[in-house]
């Protein structure tokens, strides 16, 4: 028995007529008529009951149109999800993404948009350091990785900016120079700072401490966290100051005061990494969902 047995078989009990469900089925009626025949002698029952020029369902063909149109049902959402698999459109997406990504908004910004675009899609979220991605990406264990600048990229990851964020030196609100109009490099000095660990991106701390040096001062920094909220935490708590993205005074955070410095001109930039070749169809629609497509390296169907 075949599944196109099963598709004549109800196209039939529907129509009552096998001419009409011939010409439905786009198919001549003698090999309809010997595909019912087939059915009925493999299954030991009789499903139709013919009237004169019509032919209508047995007990028993009531109760296996039922099941056939299960099975159908269960055929063709089967093949749909197949499909759906094969574009990227259904099935998973694992998606890294540093701490600030998240604070920032980039990171919910690109999934609002991959929700619109694909609905059907579900996304894993992991949350690590920008190399921890990268190698996470060379070795499959990644689809999609939102990272800060990448110091270095390994063999076949393809990498995109997606944003620019400036930096602004963050105080507790009791901070004496929370309230002064301007902060000059010297106010900085010897006191105590709170800062991403070397260990999660030697290259930020690198262009970070060469930044204060141009700046004319030299932070002492006690304190390292991974997590920008937890820096924020440590500022608020009034253990040290620190430099964080603009875009994080979009989320309310009591207790902090952000400033703006004319004279600092470091920014965190925020950067989209994937495979080139052996990416998953998903990583395609992520792209296409966010509009990064054009002159872009995209993975194969």
């Amino acid at each position: 028995m075949e599944l196109r047995h099963l598709r004549y078989f109800l196209a039939v009990a529907e129509f009552g007529h096998v001419t009409r469900a011939a010409q439905q089925l786009h198919i001549s009626q003698p090999p309809l008529s010997r595909a019912i025949r087939e059915l009925e002698a493999e299954l030991g029952v009789q499903l139709f009951v013919r009237e004169r020029q019509r032919i209508a369902l047995t007990p028993v063909g009531v109760t296996m149109a039922g099941e056939a149109r299960a099975v159908v049902a269960k055929a063709d959402g089967f093949m749909r999800y197949a499909r759906a698999l094969s574009t990227g459109e259904s099935g998973h997406i694992r998606v890294g993404y540093v701490d600030g990504a998240m604070q920032a908004g980039v990171l919910s910004a690109h999934l609002r948009n991959l929700r619109t675009h694909c609905p059907g899609l579900v996304v894993d979220l992991v949350a690590a350091g920008t190399e921890t991605q990268l190698k996470a990406l060379a070795n499959n264990q990644l689809d999609i990785a939102i990272v800060y600048t990448p110091r270095q990229r390994p063999e076949g990851i393809v990498s995109l900016k997606l944003r620019s964020d400036n930096m602004r030196l963050v105080l507790s609100s009791e901070d004496l120079l929370a309230s002064r109009p301007t902060i000059a490099p010297k106010d900085l000095e010897a006191s105590p700072w709170v800062a991403l660990p070397r260990e999660g991106n030697a290259d930020w701390r690198n262009r970070f401490l060469q930044q204060c040096a141009r700046a004319g001062f030299q932070p002492d920094i006690r304190y390292e966290v991974a997590q920008l909220s937890a820096l924020l935490g440590l500022v608020e708590a009034g253990v040290g100051r620190g430099f964080a993205p603009a875009s994080v005074s979009r989320v309310e955070n009591p207790g902090v005061v952000l400033r703006s410095l004319p004279w600092w001109r470091h920014t965190v930039d925020y950067w989209l990494a994937w495979r080139q070749h052996n990416a998953t169809p998903s990583v395609r629609q992520f792209l296409e969902a966010n509009g990064l497509t054009k002159n872009t390296k995209l993975p194969s169907r």
